[in-house]
């Protein structure tokens, strides 16, 4: 039960970190432009993928992007002694439920969908 209240915890702070750099992120034209468009979407590894063939300058971005996550992913997962995967799942399950409507993402079945004015359809592991 500690182990868990423990991942739970730092699960929570990890979406909040990983918010604070999707925020950072949405700053930039060029991913909001990306984003509105449907060249890029949320997967629920908690990266950033390609909806479409993306252009050498969305997909340098965005790798640097995911770059950025998977270190804050590895930093929060050593300190609660969990794995990357584990808080990279629960992020992409944070940050699949606040897409905006309009905006890509990828479902548990693999398909990328639109967001409409319902919520997302995300993995049953997601809390």
């Amino acid at each position: 039960m500690y182990r868990y209240a423990k991942w739970m915890a730092g699960s929570v702070a990890l979406a909040m970190l990983a918010t604070a750099g999707a925020a950072y992120a949405q700053r930039d034209p060029a991913y909001e432009s990306a984003r509105q468009s449907g060249v890029i979407g949320e997967l629920p590894t908690g990266y950033l993928g390609f909806v479409v063939t993306p252009t050498a300058a969305v997909r340098a971005m965005v790798d640097d992007i995911n770059i950025k996550r998977k270190a804050a992913y590895t930093q929060r997962a050593a300190a609660t002694n969990s794995t990357v995967e584990q808080f990279a799942f629960t992020t992409g399950c944070n940050l699949i439920a606040k897409t905006a409507p309009g905006e890509k993402y990828q479902s548990p079945d693999g398909v990328w969908r639109t967001r409409g004015s319902e919520p997302p359809m995300r993995d049953s592991r997601c809390l």
